[in-house]
């Protein structure tokens, strides 16, 4: 029971994980290499800074459920 519900909830997290990430990825890539937005220093705010608040919070809960996982 307790293992099924690790791995629900790891799941989730992983998934949250994947979308917080892809939320951030804004003007990476090979935009950046033809030209693209070259501000690498700079402040987030708002919502930007809350994403990224919670996408460490996730991450640090994603790793907490995984090493409750192997240890259960």
């Amino acid at each position: 029971m307790l293992d099924t519900l690790l791995n629900a909830a790891q799941i989730i997290l992983g998934a949250l994980l994947i979308g917080g990430i892809l939320l951030q990825a804004r003007g990476t890539g090979l935009g950046m290499a033809f030209g693209g937005e070259g501000n690498v220093y700079r402040t987030k705010r708002g919502v930007e800074k809350r994403l990224f608040q919670a996408t460490i919070a996730v991450a640090i809960l994603f790793f907490g459920v995984a090493l409750a996982n192997v240890l259960a």
